[in-house]
């Protein structure tokens, strides 16, 4: 589900990566990594002030199978999160 703002029923961030500043592909790399870190349910917050990751962060956890909870824009950057499915 992609949402301009945080849901009630958005699950409880585990893990934040902060990877503004860093450009692409960063965030994604720094995500692939927490997604091989994390344990199946941990649900990861991405904060990216790069505009790219808003389209290809999700592309990838469509791709990886992963559950996509929300994409917020705040403060000038993103926040994208994932939960981990397997």
């Amino acid at each position: 589900m992609l949402t301009d703002q945080p849901t009630m029923d958005q699950p409880t961030i585990n893990r934040t990566i902060d990877a503004r500043g860093s450009f692409c592909p960063g965030p994604l790399m720094e995500l692939i990594r927490a997604i091989r870190e994390s344990a199946v349910g941990t649900v990861i917050a991405v904060r990216s002030s790069d505009r790219g990751s808003r389209i290809d962060i999700p592309k990838w956890v469509e791709k990886a199978g992963h559950r996509l909870v929300g994409l917020t824009e705040v403060d000038g950057y993103d926040e994208i999160v994932i939960e981990k499915l397997h």
